[in-house]
């Protein structure tokens, strides 16, 4: 035997608590050959049943009872060597298979190889008729058979088991191993149908099952087991979970590895999309770049849809709400991202609780997700804009109002202050104005309706006289508006094309009413005022007249427009009714304003006008075709011949010998 299997055998006996210099044979001469026999078995490593032979023997041949004793106890002391050899073998064997296992798990390139490995080499060590391996399926949550060896049964090796059924289902709760040596008869774990053929199937008595762990969640379940009754010992059951430690390593260093390669192939997806669309990103810097300017140089909606265009060579409009597309509008509002439309791509530009519009990229279905975002980002900072501007707007509306009231109420303001105002509105109060006053027609009996349509039209006044350098305030119920009057026009075109712009712009009926024109505002302080009491009494006599929704100035109602004049414009009515005929006469040296006094006298009678004016006949109808071209054919009829007697014995009482010089 070689030394150190004595020395082993030495100290197992020392440890077996028999001292060598103790024992009853201590001292003996080893020629007394005791222990030889024993030895020899060991050597050639006999079954323990060849133990009782060499004690059999001296008992058969008559040996002293001192000879048979020592060969008893040299027996036991050589069957305790034998168990040490047999337990370090065993323990070699697995300390070689664990090694072998780890050494393949340090070289893992296919997890089922491993895993096949493990089971392989627990059945082997455990001796046992079927070992195999099971793993948890979160997604369908139940457990599936991974890896077998040994079984012959195809129903068992493809069972899928219920997570907490079986004897798997009670080593994955409690997370500790669990061993039966009869399956069916034990009823700690729930057995099922389908679970319960399998093992029948296979033929399985005794299972033992240690758990998978992950840190503190099992993955799966180790088993082996047996077609036959058996108990597993403590050290069996602990090679059985040291192997599970093992197969959770390689998976979870599998799973890393999974990952791992997933995250570079990621890693280089990623690097090539950054490589391909590197031109988007740069165009995406340069819109960002050209936006960013636009904002600080007070650039408007159109600009930065200008710029978006071209950045992404396209067309890219902006669309108020109610020509874009409904639905995808509504859609891209909720998301906050821009959604295609067809061959287009609409985003919303919201500007606080409002949906103004959108910008439409056309003609770009496979829009890039990066251009997509710019798309988005132009469609924020269009939204921005409006905000400021309308935040602005808002303001020069309030600064507008507060002139304008101030002209019309504070009568002792400087004049000089006034104007300074006015020059940083962009307002002329020197030159000739119209004071204009509005109101809606729609009513509503609900009073939060009508508060609302009243500032509806109070804004659409102020932004109409800011784009036409006025000024505008809520007032009355309604609006007044101090517009300019271009040259050409008069203030009855003035108020009609207000009514219809306002109109237009609160979607419901409005009438306007216009003073006549007024000049030099500063020069004296009720001149506003009394323009806009004028507008209100011409406003009033639309209503009356049942035309609510136009626009007139005084001046329209003839004769009834000296009621409603403020100043009581003699001269303006003259001038409008037979202004061409007097300055006909004063430019010919003719007598037609004479010729009208003598005709309407006489009755509208060609005959007896002759007589009075010592003519011939001829001469007064020639007269008369030339008032006929000078103020239009229907200058005979009732309302107008009332009017032309009306102005002619005006022009008399007032003296005027010339006609304005407007006219001349």
């Amino acid at each position: 035997m070689p030394r150190d299997h004595l020395q082993s055998a030495e100290r197992s006996a020392s440890a077996a608590g028999t001292p060598a210099r103790t024992r009853p044979d201590a001292g003996r001469p080893a020629a007394d050959g005791a222990e030889a026999p024993f030895l020899e078995l060991l050597a050639r490593g006999a079954p323990a049943e060849a133990y009782e032979q060499p004690a059999l023997l001296a008992r058969a041949e008559g040996r002293p009872a001192e000879r048979v004793a020592a060969l008893e106890r040299a027996k036991l002391l050589a069957l305790r060597v034998r168990s040490e050899f047999e337990g370090r073998r065993r323990r070699e064997a697995e300390l070689s298979a664990l090694f072998e296992t780890a050494h393949d798990l340090a070289g893992l390139r296919d997890l089922d190889a491993v895993l096949r490995a493990i089971v392989q080499r627990a059945r082997s060590l455990l001796g046992t008729d079927v070992a195999y391996l099971s793993l948890n399926d979160p997604e369908r949550g139940d457990t599936y058979m991974r890896v077998t060896e040994g079984s012959v049964a195809a129903r068992f090796q493809q069972l899928r088991l219920g997570m907490g059924e079986g004897l798997g289902g009670l080593v994955a709760q409690t997370a500790r191993p669990y061993v039966t040596d009869d399956y069916f008869r034990d009823d700690r774990f729930q057995h099922t149908h389908s679970i319960d053929t399998g093992v029948r199937d296979e033929g399985l008595v005794a299972i033992l099952g240690v758990p998978l762990t992950l840190g503190d969640h099992v993955i799966g379940v180790l088993f082996a087991a047996d077609r036959r009754s058996r108990v597993f010992e403590r050290e069996q059951i602990a090679l059985l979970g040291s192997f599970a430690a093992l197969a959770a390593a390689a998976i979870d260093t599998a799973n890393l590895l999974a990952e791992t390669r997933e995250a570079l192939a990621g890693l280089e997806r990623a690097n090539e999309i950054i490589q391909d669309r590197s031109a988007v990103i740069e165009r995406a810097s340069d819109v960002h770049d050209r936006l960013a300017e636009l904002v600080l140089r007070g650039g408007g909606v159109h600009d930065v849809a200008a710029a978006v265009s071209e950045v992404l060579d396209g067309t890219v409009e902006f669309t108020e709400a109610p020509a874009a597309p409904a639905r995808a509008l509504e859609s891209s509002r909720a998301e906050g991202h821009a959604v295609r439309h067809g061959d287009d791509w609409i985003a919303a530009v919201a500007a606080g609780d409002e949906l103004p519009g959108a910008l439409v990229l056309r003609g770009h279905p496979g829009l890039d997700p990066v251009d997509q975002r710019t798309l988005e980002r132009a469609a924020l900072v269009t939204s921005l804009l409006l905000l400021a501007r309308r935040s602005a707007a808002e303001a020069e509306q309030r600064v507008r109002g507060e002139l304008l009231d101030d002209l019309l109420d504070a009568r002792d303001r400087d004049p000089r202050l006034l104007r300074d105002r006015a020059t940083r509105l962009r307002a002329d109060l020197d030159a000739t104005h119209a004071v204009l006053a509005a109101r809606l027609e729609g009513g509503t009996a609900d009073a939060d309706q009508e508060a609302d349509a009243r500032r509806r039209l109070w804004a659409a006044a102020s932004h109409l006289a800011a784009t036409r350098h006025g000024l505008a305030a809520a007032r009355d119920g309604g609006t007044v508006l101090l517009l300019p009057l271009a040259p050409g026009h008069t203030a009855t075109d003035l108020a009609r094309r207000t009514a219809r712009e306002l109109g237009t712009a609160v979607h419901e009926p409005v009438t306007v009413g216009a003073s006549a024109p007024v000049g030099q505002l500063l020069a004296r302080p009720d001149t506003v005022a009394s323009a806009y009491a004028e507008a209100r009494r011409c406003l009033d006599t639309l209503r009356l007249l049942g035309r609510a929704g136009d626009g007139s100035a005084a001046e329209d109602f003839g004769f009834l427009g000296l009621l409603l004049a403020g100043e009581r414009d003699i001269a303006g009515f003259v001038d409008r009714t037979i202004g061409r005929v007097v300055a006909y006469d004063e430019r010919r040296g003719t007598e037609l304003l004479r010729t009208l006094d003598a005709y309407f006298a006489c009755g509208m009678s060609p005959a007896r006008t002759k007589d009075e004016l010592h003519v011939h006949v001829n001469t007064v109808a020639q007269r008369l075709d030339r008032v006929g071209r000078l103020l239009g054919g229907d200058w005979q009829s009732p309302e107008r011949a009332l009017e032309i007697q009306l102005a002619l014995r005006l022009h008399r009482l007032s003296g005027v010998s010339q006609p304005p010089p407007a006219q001349r």
